[in-house]
């Protein structure tokens, strides 16, 4: 289903709710409870400030300690009424009478008749975005696991989720525009609260994890990269409510008059952090599950090509521990898929030399290529990448030149946190591979998967930045409401 068919869809669903309130907004009974569970209606009086009819009482009675009064538009206005009981007055609130008829209680976008359409609607709608971006994320995954769109639009199901989910919990007991929105804005609110245990665990696990890994690996800022972002996620979560309970206390800005600016601006910038923050957590969790299920996945047992990325060597020229871990990881694969198939590989050993390396990583994973059995006739070495992208781009004009041909079926060797990303890189050059993911130590891998989460952000600013742009101005437009509907 397309983007344009969905707007359609929600165009229908937006004008079937103004027709049911259209059709039954004329009129609107009052629900009011009594502290005396019997009685009769004649006992209670009813006044209505008018100076012009602008609504009628058209019903009263009592049922089961409740007084329900039955009010019908007359004409478009603004009324207020008072309930009063031989004692004196129990109840005050207001009526307003739109255009086209429509009678809303207590505000302008107040409940109305027909009103609980509106978030059925709006449930309905996000049910039916959801199953859209479910089928679009299996796809996705079906065709490439490799895919940003995969990370946005499972980032999307985990946000959404969370908003149908306090939306259903919400719909029957909330009516009319404005009581909707703020009920669609406590649903991104809750979404945010939600995951707030899970970010502050995640930073405890990461700050744990930073501390070993600046011990083993020294200290500099992208070690510390996992803490800064648990930290972020946990203090922009709390910030929206410490600035509300702050600007409760103070005097600096009034924030308790309804008709007030000022309340509704810090109601937007609220809501607008959470909303971010929410969506960003959602992204989060994506990436880590398809990072995870990158790194956990097997490629087929039918390639011809094995690449296995570098980094860093030691300075005497041999296998650092990571990229040991890569080249066991190959040669692992390689074993496993001889021994299911009988289909033997041949290796590709990618990476330049550095400014501090005595030989290029190639030339050091061919040497423990070698030193493992492999054959010469099955080792070819690219040794002019510097980064991730070229060893995929130089690796498959290599394979070419040698007679691998362009339907050449290649995986390739990284670290377990690298795969998801590596292949994404693979996918965009038109290179289709499937990775395998190396074993890294617990205190690196939290912080590492935070990079590729970092580099993933990154990589997709620009339709990040579209989406939290998209949501921020549908969380003004409702603050927007809330506010109309308490200054007219």
């Amino acid at each position: 289903m397309k983007n344009r068919t969905l707007a359609i869809i929600g165009l229908l669903l937006a004008a079937v709710c103004f027709a049911v309130i259209l059709i039954g907004g004329r009129s609107y009974t009052v629900e009011l409870p009594l502290k005396e569970k019997t009685g009769r209606f004649e006992e209670y009086s009813v006044e209505i400030e008018q100076k012009t009819p602008v609504v009628s009482l058209v019903h009263q009675q009592v049922e089961n300690g409740t007084l329900y009064l039955k009010f019908r538009s007359v004409q478009r206005g603004k009324t207020y009424v008072v309930v009063n009981d031989p004692e004196g007055p129990i109840r005050y609130f207001c009526l307003y009478s739109h255009r086209f008829g429509v009678l809303t209680y207590d505000s302008c976008f107040g409940d109305c008749t027909g009103g609980r359409i509106i978030p059925i609607a709006i449930s309905v709608y996000l049910a039916l975005i959801l199953w859209v971006l479910l089928r679009r994320y299996r796809a996705g995954v079906k065709e490439s696991l490799y895919r940003y769109k995969n990370v946005k639009n499972l980032g999307l199901i985990i946000y959404l989720g969370g908003l149908l989910l306090d939306q259903l919990i919400r719909v029957f007991s909330s009516g009319g525009i404005a009581q909707t929105a703020r009920t669609t804005l406590t649903a991104a609110s809750t979404v945010a609260y939600v995951a707030l245990p899970l970010a502050f665990i995640v930073s405890i696990l990461v700050t744990v994890s930073n501390i070993q890994l600046m011990r083993r690996e020294g200290r500099n800022w992208r070690n510390m990269l996992g803490f800064l972002l648990g930290l972020l996620l946990c203090l922009t979560t709390v910030f929206p409510e410490a600035l509300g309970e702050y600007l409760q206390r103070t005097t600096i800005i009034d924030v308790h008059n309804e008709s007030g600016v000022w309340l509704y601006i810090e109601m937007a910038v609220e809501n607008g952090v959470l909303v971010a923050v929410s969506y960003l957590e959602g992204i989060l969790l994506a990436t880590i599950i398809l990072g995870i299920k990158a790194a956990k996945r097997v490629p087929a047992f039918d390639k011809d090509y094995m690449l296995i990325l570098g980094c860093q060597i030691n300075a005497d020229g041999t296998l650092t521990n990571l990229l040991k871990g890569r080249a066991d990881r190959a040669l692992e694969f390689a074993r496993m898929q001889e021994e299911t198939t009988g289909k033997k590989l041949t290796f590709v050993p990618s990476g330049g030399q550095g400014s501090d390396e005595v030989i290029s990583e190639a030339e050091a994973i061919r040497r423990y290529l070698a030193e493992s059995g492999v054959p010469a006739d099955r080792i070819l070495v690219e040794d002019r990448s510097t980064n991730t992208e070229e060893n995929i781009r130089n690796s498959a004009a290599l394979i070419r030149e040698t007679g691998g041909g362009q339907e050449a079926k290649i995986a390739f060797a990284t670290t377990n946190y690298h795969v998801f990303r590596a292949g994404i890189l693979a996918n965009r050059q038109g290179v289709p591979m499937e990775g395998i993911g190396g074993r890294t130590r617990s205190y690196f891998w939290i912080n590492a998967f935070i990079r590729e989460f970092i580099a993933t952000i990154y990589a997709e600013r620009k339709t990040h930045v579209r989406m939290v742009l998209v949501m921020l101005a549908a969380a003004l437009t409702m603050v927007y409401v809330v506010y109309l509907s308490n200054v007219l």
